[in-house]
């Protein structure tokens, strides 16, 4: 009995990653399985797996990139501003913004459904900035989220909602300080306003959804000139930061 023990310790061998049961799926398969996943941190964390995950959680139909060094610029679905990845996404797309260095946004215009998304660990590693003059970073006329991104913006706002559901999650939101404060605001939300807003992207149940983000400078966190209003405001005083949690939605 003995000797069968051995026998049969020794017969046994470690499994090597090619033999799981997952990696004799193709590569559409795995793809199709990687699209559900939370683009941070889960599919960001299965291209660290093996060559063949890193190939296919990077794959441009999963995701967009946007990068600042030239290295990457030859790689499909890499783009060298927010603004030309923007415009080359499908409705539904993730575009994952590259941490380190500021990204160019002023009136940018998004009238499609898309994901932006920071590289960094911390939303303060991937910047937007709006130039001075822009009237925003970012304008939205359908439903997206943007997540663990700071925007700066000089004067105008941060971000201009007209249409659709926009999220904001674990953002910082900056206005500078200056003297004319007054005419700078983080978020503006115009939607059930009477502005015209072609009905190929109006979408009904217009809000706006914050949570776990920073918001600093400004006249006010939030200027509304259509019919949404402030609602359920909840606020976390860190020790040098404050969090805000709120909707801006219909009455």
């Amino acid at each position: 009995m003995e000797e069968q023990g051995k026998q049969k310790k020794k017969d046994k061998k470690p499994l090597s990653s090619s033999f799981c049961p997952i990696n004799n799926l193709d590569d559409g398969c795995l793809m199709h399985i990687f699209n559900f996943l939370s683009p941070i941190p889960d599919r960001y964390n299965t291209a660290l797996v093996c060559h063949r995950w890193c190939h296919l959680a990077c794959h441009p139909r999963l995701w967009l990139r946007v990068e600042q060094s030239a290295k990457y610029l030859s790689e499909p679905g890499v783009f060298p501003s927010i603004e030309k990845a923007v415009s080359a996404a499908r409705p539904g797309d993730t575009i994952l913004i590259a941490s380190g260095g500021r990204h160019l946004a002023s009136n940018i215009q998004i009238n499609k459904p898309l994901c932006l998304i920071g590289g960094g660990e911390l939303p303060d590693e991937t910047t937007l900035l709006c130039s001075r003059g822009s009237d925003s970073a970012l304008e939205f006329i359908s439903t997206c989220k943007l997540a663990n991104l700071t925007v700066k913006a000089e004067l105008g706002c941060c971000l201009l909602h007209r249409s659709g559901r926009l999220t904001i999650d674990s953002c910082i939101l900056q206005c500078e300080e200056n003297p004319l404060d007054y005419l700078s605001c983080p978020i503006i939300s115009t939607a059930g306003g009477n502005e015209a807003v072609s009905s190929a992207v109006k979408t009904k149940g217009d809000r706006v959804s914050v949570s776990q983000t920073r918001i600093e400078g400004g006249a006010k966190a939030v200027l509304t000139n259509g019919d949404l209003t402030l609602q359920q405001v909840r606020v976390i005083y860190a020790r040098t930061f404050v969090y805000f949690w709120f909707d801006v939605d219909s009455q």
